[in-house]
């Protein structure tokens, strides 16, 4: 898989340091967390592995992810995996979307009280699609329900809203961001040391000219970007109702039976592959001859490959 042109790392790499040197005692220790984790993603910093081609000696590098649930590159697997815990649990009944938002001026009291805040709106949001759905004169029936925080405007504004449950065109939607930050490497157009230019959708305005482009001091960038981060420890995807933890497989059991449908076939589960972007046998073949690429050497984080340094390696 070809890398982007720009990479949030490479601009965190470029700028980081003096920011966080600009914006010292300013800046959480979790937002701390996260820049370095982006910064090492997929370098020496981690460690890593080597595989050498089994047929033609073709060497190659793979440096371990950094995980973070805000890194835009080590989310693919979850989502993946995600989607397809979430399509097995479908029933053959009506799903809706609904999307929560809050106000602006409770949104400004969110900002410095994310935890609270994010906690009451993703509760209150469940608690009155549940409340409503039980009272005879609407349903009259208990409901189920998947709630996502988003935090994240297009252009990265402070925007807390939450995405509540839906069939499986609404669950694919959802799946790119369940496990996705703020913004996606691929866009970011532009940077040039001082400035970032970035895609963003004016949802106000109508076809093509939806789609432009933006440009930000990098500083402004980064503070944007980790106005998103989020609490240590909040979940910020929750299920309610029939769909709560503890009993959602008992519950989702049941209906199947009254509804007279079948158990779904099991999931392929995602390898920790698609995190670097392949996956089952194509992460082993060699992009030189097809062969397959055996691991020759693991390396700790901070490390170089020792395999690297004989020179009939080097040459091969």
């Amino acid at each position: 898989m070809s890398r982007p042109a720009v990479e949030l790392a490479d601009i965190f790499r470029h700028r980081g340091p003096a920011w966080r040197a600009s914006h010292a005692g300013h800046v959480s220790l979790g937002q701390l967390k996260v820049m370095s984790a982006i910064e090492r993603c997929r370098t020496a910093a981690l460690g890593g592995h080597v595989e050498r081609c089994e047929d033609c000696a073709h060497l190659r590098i793979s440096y371990n992810s950094c995980r973070d649930r805000h890194c835009p590159k080590c989310q693919a697997a979850a989502a993946k995996e995600w989607l397809a815990d979430r399509q097995a649990e479908l029933l053959p009944v009506p799903y809706f979307h609904v999307v929560f938002t809050l106000p602006r001026p409770i949104a400004d009291i969110a900002y410095q009280n994310k935890a609270v805040a994010y906690d009451l709106l993703l509760k209150t949001a469940a608690e009155t699609l549940i409340t409503i759905a039980a009272d005879p004169k609407h349903l009259g029936a208990r409901i189920g329900l998947t709630a996502m925080l988003h935090t994240w405007g297009s252009t990265l504004t402070h925007h807390p809203h939450a995405h509540i449950s839906g069939p499986e065109a609404v669950l694919a939607y959802l799946s790119r961001y369940t496990h996705r930050t703020a913004i996606a490497n691929s866009r970011l157009a532009a940077f040039d040391g001082e400035r970032v230019t970035f895609k963003w959708k004016d949802y106000r305005a109508k076809g093509d000219a939806r789609y432009k482009l933006m440009t930000l001091d990098a500083d402004e960038f980064i503070r944007r970007f980790l106005i998103h981060v989020l609490p240590d420890g909040f979940h910020r995807i929750r299920h309610y109702g029939l769909f709560a933890n503890a009993n959602r497989a008992n519950n989702i059991a049941l209906a199947r039976r009254l509804l007279g449908v079948p158990d779904p076939a099991p999931a392929n589960r995602a390898s920790d592959d698609a995190e670097t972007g392949r996956q089952g046998e194509d992460c082993n073949a060699c992009p030189c001859c097809g062969g397959r690429m055996l691991i020759v050497e693991t390396f700790e984080p901070g490390c170089q490959p020792r395999f690297l340094a004989h020179p009939l390696d080097r040459a091969r």
